[in-house]
């Protein structure tokens, strides 16, 4: 059985399951630039409500592109864009 991702890319399927054996199911547990995706960015709040009514993406000021959807009072605040947002307010 072969499977094509979104890519054109023909991958193989283990005939007996669904899984392909070449992928690690191993938690991505790497302190790099997913970190990101850990806590909450300061955007501008105009940019905030616009991405809510048209779904399009914010950029946050440490540069994170995405449309926001969870709540972000349950992140701690993006080190990197509080260090931005208290340089722009000194």
């Amino acid at each position: 059985m072969a499977m094509t991702n979104t890519a054109g890319v023909t991958d193989k399927v283990a005939p007996e399951s669904d899984t392909r054996p070449d992928i690690s199911h191993d938690p991505d547990i790497s302190h790099g630039d997913g970190d990101r995706e850990r806590f909450a960015h300061y955007v501008q709040k105009d940019k905030i409500t616009e991405s809510a009514v048209t779904g399009s993406p914010v950029i946050a000021l440490c540069g994170k592109v995405w449309v926001p959807n969870r709540d972000p009072k349950k992140f701690p605040v993006c080190p990197e864009c509080k260090k931005i947002y208290e340089e722009m307010m000194a």
